[in-house]
């Protein structure tokens, strides 16, 4: 190994998690890491967050990629609240985030080096908009491997006022949403409001148990999700073939180009990927892959929550 490959992989180290905070991920279901976006990175996201919203209210869910732009009745107003699959949104920031090892050295933590990028979104509440996510679970699943989601807050998200409400160890079974609702409401045991700050990452289990509760008057406040999960998970499990990993796959050289021209000088992540897994190198890779199918997950209707695509 030469000192360069040296000094990238201490910084790779630097950004994996520490066994305490696998530890605490894996009994709560969740984990806080403040401040883990760098500010010229963040600006950026929160920029071309903007490009994607005015390009959505714009097209009114037009044109051959309009149902990206999601709309849902909000008191009889039709308000957009989602964007989906990022890449191909003409906004490299996207790329450079999915790149970074920030974010990457998270995926290989907890999934392992052949962790696959498998949904790509962003979901906000614009000012003034305090609809509620009732409680779900993104995904339920066997639980022989970890799935799971970065959530990167381009926002302050502050008790009180429309933050994420979790709850720890919800993530170990499928759970009713309907009878937790009609139980307790918001106020289930042990349920806690998570405090998020502009550049803070939230990691969460697909199958904890969150959501959050309706405000007045709500600033904007808007996150990007990426969902991960190990390409052995998916061969095993499903709900996609090997045709479609290699597709996802091929994404993460894109991300890696992305980070390093919005980056320069800085040390990249090492991608340490199993040699019968990685894609072999090709033109016109695919930023949009459709996933046509989805794992369940448990909500209490299917209006609650909008599905992934």
């Amino acid at each position: 190994m030469s000192s360069g490959e040296s000094g990238r992989a201490t910084l790779v180290r630097d950004y994996a998690l520490t066994g305490e905070q696998i530890r605490s991920f894996d009994e709560q279901g969740f984990l806080v890491l403040p401040h883990r976006v760098p500010g010229p990175t963040l600006a950026r996201l929160q920029e071309a967050a903007d490009q994607w919203i005015a390009t959505g209210k714009r097209s009114r869910g037009t044109g051959p990629t309009g149902d990206d732009y999601r709309f849902a009745d909000r008191g009889g107003r039709d308000v957009m609240y989602r964007v989906d699959y990022l890449h191909d949104k003409e906004q490299p920031a996207s790329l450079e985030l999915l790149g970074s090892p920030e974010v990457l050295g998270i995926a290989e933590s907890l999934a392992g080096r052949n962790f696959v990028p498998t949904y790509e979104a962003m979901v906000f509440k614009d000012t003034g908009n305090g609809a509620p996510i009732e409680w779900h679970q993104d995904a339920t699943h066997p639980r022989r491997y970890r799935i799971f989601n970065v959530d990167i807050y381009l926002d302050a998200a502050l008790p009180g006022q429309g933050a994420l409400r979790v709850v720890p160890g919800s993530q170990v079974s499928k759970l009713d949403m309907c009878e937790l609702k009609d139980q307790h409401g918001w106020g289930v045991p042990g349920s806690l409001e998570v405090e998020m700050g502009p550049g803070d990452v939230l990691v969460h289990d697909v199958m904890l148990v969150h959501g959050s509760e309706p405000t007045l008057g709500n600033a904007l406040r808007r996150t990007i999700y990426y969902e991960f999960r190990p390409a052995e998970q998916i061969l095993a499990e499903g709900p996609w073939d090997r045709s479609w990993v290699d597709k996802r796959l091929r994404m993460l050289p894109l991300a890696f180009e992305a980070y390093a021209k919005a980056n320069p000088g800085q040390p990249g992540f090492v991608w340490q990927i199993g040699p019968d897994l990685r894609p072999a190198a090709t033109s016109g890779t695919e930023l949009r892959v459709p996933h046509l199918v989805h794992s369940p997950g448990s909500y209490c209707s299917a209006g609650d929550v909008p599905a992934k695509v």
